[in-house]
């Protein structure tokens, strides 16, 4: 099959980032538990994952194609590979910083990668749909994963924890061995002529109305989701009175679903119109927190802590299968926008979706937060309908422009 062996290094390459990535929380945990350092310090951790992220995305979006995508996902695994084994070593909380530093690099060097290269494996947009939900769709899987590969590695040992690195460096250095011996067998021509015009080009495509609209969508959709997925735990355990490690347990259901939902997605585009299937899901999320959230009013804390899976009440299985209906949403508007513009552009378009993700999440989950503390958890959801209801309109507003091709 063409390029089989990057196909492979792509999705392995995403598993092992989506558990890095996700890990942040627990190593916050443990920094706090083996470290002794405090919340606020620990809570640092996230800024050395994200910033790192959005910097390098903006900085290189646009240069990457001169670079190499083949030759950047390399380096990218190379740094990443050497901060776990950093990490191992060091076993500071000035380590695990560094480790996290490593981690935002390298991911916005895989990501951007990533985007640009569905474009040039993929021929139509159907298939580019396809492609993008199932390699989100293993995503979430690597997601999912995080929460129960980190505790199998703990022991009275409290370094015990750290030998999961080892693991995530063997699947690191399976996914280097493949990615440098697979080919991609089509090239794309570079735009501009240095990181000057480089990111001149990226700035420009901000005013590109497709792209604008579509900017202000994903920040919209990333709102939505980090809002849930950030918060469900709390959630869980203030709201649904479980256990600390049932509510992280339970959480974990929404990634399953997430993941199981793009790979759904992954099949359904090809044969459902995409913006059908995405407004669907939209009401559908909607609809379950609209179902759920009326009838969270303190009862179920009545009967006491729930630490065991035989006590979860049905409405806690019910809320993190929104993972199902929110899962297909970004993939497909992400290759929606990329397969409308020209090859040359995905690399920077692919800048602007992570830069704009991450500000959407970010701020998605602080509202979320702040709402939750000061009108409590079921309310605070109730938030998440505001950009479910504006994420249809804009979503109708890009499947016009798409048709029309609206590009540069």
């Amino acid at each position: 099959m063409k390029n089989l062996g990057i196909k492979i290094s792509i999705y392995l390459n995403y598993f092992v980032f989506a558990i890095l990535l996700n890990s942040v929380g627990i190593v916050i945990e443990k920094s706090i538990d083996v470290y002794k350092v405090t919340e606020s310090q620990a809570s640092l951790l996230e800024a050395f994952k994200d910033l790192p992220i959005a910097i390098v995305s903006f900085l290189i979006a646009s240069f990457l194609p001169r670079f190499g995508y083949k030759r950047a996902m390399l380096v990218a695994l190379g740094i990443v590979f050497f901060g776990c084994l950093y990490m191992i070593f060091g076993n500071t909380f000035f380590h695990t910083k560094v480790l996290f530093l490593s981690i935002g690099i390298s991911f916005a060097l895989i990501k951007l990668s990533v985007y640009s290269l569905i474009g040039i494996l993929t021929e139509s947009k159907k298939e580019h749909a396809s492609l993008m939900s199932s390699i989100e769709g293993f995503f979430m899987v690597g997601i999912a994963l995080a929460y129960f590969l980190f505790p199998a590695f703990y022991s009275e040992d409290e370094n015990s924890w750290l030998n999961v690195y080892y693991l995530l460096c063997g699947l690191i250095a399976i996914s280097f061995v493949f990615l440098l011996f697979s080919r991609v067998e089509y090239e794309v021509e570079a735009i501009g002529s240095s990181l000057k015009d480089d990111l001149k080009e990226s700035i420009k495509l901000m005013v590109v109305p497709l792209v604008l609209v579509f900017i202000i969508s994903a920040f919209l959709f990333v709102m939505i989701e980090q809002g849930i997925m950030s918060w469900l735990p709390t959630f869980n355990k203030k709201i649904f009175n479980f256990s600390s490690v049932l509510s992280v347990q339970m959480a974990s259901i929404l990634a399953l679903s997430l993941a199981l939902g793009r790979f759904i997605a992954g099949f359904l585009t090809k044969y459902i119109n995409w913006v059908f299937l995405v407004i669907i899901c939209v009401v559908m999320s909607g609809g379950i927190l609209v179902y759920i959230l009326p009838q969270l009013q303190g009862d179920i804390k009545a009967i006491g802590e729930i630490s065991s899976l035989s006590d979860v009440p049905m409405l806690g299985f019910i809320l993190p299968l929104i993972g199902l209906f929110i899962a297909p949403i970004y993939p497909l508007l992400n290759s929606t926008v990329l397969s409308s513009l020209p090859k040359s552009l995905h690399s920077p378009m692919s800048g602007l979706i992570i830069i704009f993700s991450a500000l959407g999440g970010t701020i998605g989950s602080r509202i979320v937060g702040e709402l939750f503390e000061s009108i409590g958890g079921a309310s605070a959801f109730y938030f998440l309908l505001i950009p479910m209801t504006l994420l249809i309109i804009f979503v109708l507003i890009i499947d016009r422009m798409s048709k029309k091709q609206v590009v540069v």
